[in-house]
């Protein structure tokens, strides 16, 4: 083995490493769940781990393999192996684990167009099962299969870090005690579990789009795999269905604009000063063609509704050509569907644009709830810029402080540091 040279030049091996457990960690936790068990699925997240601490050191003295993903694989498959041999009564599990090697040297994938194949969506819809409560199953999905750590967990749900902790606690020890099975459920259930399937790739993107802690604003990564994902639910027959289609043209039309939102310093571009040529128009026209797809339902889901409003952004020209007034609707709209204070805190965005930052201020303000959204940083920020319009600059400088105290993501926080120094809104991304 031999370190590998990029054009850039030599990689480091722990940023090699580093960067493959955060793209392959959670695909290959799910792929060791397949062939081991649900209730084995502490091993298999354990092993997974264990394989990246043996990368990390023996990688910088031996060099980095032709084939990092292979190398993580095979040593995470040997290690799960060695934990099987030292079970108790292991001598009588011999036969299956040889049985074992050879299915992972030899596996075929199901041939049935109704199977679902892809292990990491396998293990999804197994984390949704109905005995396990609802924030168990979005907690346990975000972390063993999408990678998220239980702060980031916490982040999407406003909530703590420690909670997220014993769900995950209690959703493991029920999956080890029922020892669920490794599959996707029949058509009764599917539905039912498809709708948690849906709101963690949401979630998923959500993170990889706008980080909620670390030194990256855009964890690309994450956003890839939910799109990966929301593809494949989008084109098996047994899962294309309006809401996963609407959830498909919602990420497509948002992953339009990720190489627009940083520039090559890692700074925030704010929407009206991003550079559109920037923009992938192949994947506004994926997103376009999906949102097309999911019109052929008669139920309207919030993924329509979202996707609508990055429509609007996606097929304005310029900035002085948003629609601002449909962006409003569709918040409207959304409101009513999904009523939370967040919901309802970006409707504010919009609202300025259509009503002024006045009664925007005014609306912000009185959001129901609104006790949640004061530990984060995005409703100072939002706060901020509109106290900066209607012309009291001392007191939006004091906001955007608030805000870049809140932030957790260190391109967030450098941002609004530098409103607060300037006193000028934080942009208009509704």
């Amino acid at each position: 083995m031999h370190d590998r040279m990029s054009q850039s030049g030599e990689r480091s091996p722990t940023l090699v490493a580093d960067d493959l457990f955060r793209r392959e960690g959670a695909r290959l936790v799910a792929s060791l769940a397949a062939h081991l068990g649900t209730h084995r699925l502490q091993l298999a997240e354990d092993v997974v781990q264990e394989a990246l601490v043996r990368a990390l050191q023996t990688w910088p003295y031996r060099g980095i393999p032709e084939n990092p993903a292979a190398w993580l694989t095979q040593a995470a498959k040997n290690l799960a192996l060695d934990a099987l041999r030292r079970e108790q009564n292991w001598q009588r599990k011999e036969a299956q684990i040889t049985a074992e090697q050879e299915r992972w040297l030899t596996r075929d994938e199901p041939s049935d167009e109704h199977v679902l194949t892809d292990d990491t969506l396998r293990m999804l819809f197994v984390c949704f099962h109905p005995q396990l409560s609802i924030e168990a199953q979005l907690a346990l999905a975000l972390r063993t299969v999408c990678g998220l750590s239980p702060a980031e967990i916490g982040a999407a749900f406003l909530t703590s870090e420690a909670a997220i902790a014993k769900r995950l606690v209690r959703a493991r020890q029920l999956i080890r005690d029922l020892r669920l099975p490794f599959a996707v459920p029949d058509a009764s259930e599917l539905q039912q579990r498809l709708d948690g399937v849906l709101t963690a790739l949401y979630l998923l993107f959500n993170e990889g789009y706008k980080a909620s802690s670390g030194d990256r604003l855009i964890r690309e990564e994450l956003c890839h795999e939910a799109m990966r994902l929301t593809r494949l639910l989008a084109e098996h027959p047994m899962t294309s269905q309006p809401a996963t289609n609407a959830l498909l043209a919602l990420i497509c039309l948002n992953a339009a604009r990720l190489r627009a939102r940083v520039n090559l310093a890692g700074e925030i571009v704010r929407l009206h000063h991003q550079d559109r040529s920037q923009w992938d128009a192949r994947l506004i026209q994926e997103g376009i063609l999906a949102l097309g797809a999911a019109s052929s339902g008669e139920i309207i889901s919030s993924y329509h509704l979202e996707a609508g409003i990055a429509a609007c952004h996606c097929l304005a020209p310029d900035e002085a050509s948003t629609d601002w007034t449909r962006i409003l609707s569709l918040y409207d709209q959304l409101l009513l569907l999904k009523p939370t204070p967040i919901v309802a805190m970006n409707r504010c965005v919009a609202l300025a644009r259509v009503r002024g930052a006045s009664e925007a201020l005014e609306a912000l303000e009185s959001i129901p709830n609104r006790h949640s959204l004061e530990a984060q940083h995005l409703y100072h920020a939002i706060r901020a810029s509109f106290i900066a319009k209607l012309g009291h600059p001392a007191e939006a400088r004091a906001a955007y402080q608030r805000a870049a105290d809140l932030a957790q993501c260190d391109a967030e926080r450098e941002f609004l540091q530098s409103q607060a120094g300037a006193a000028i809104g934080p942009g208009d991304d509704a």
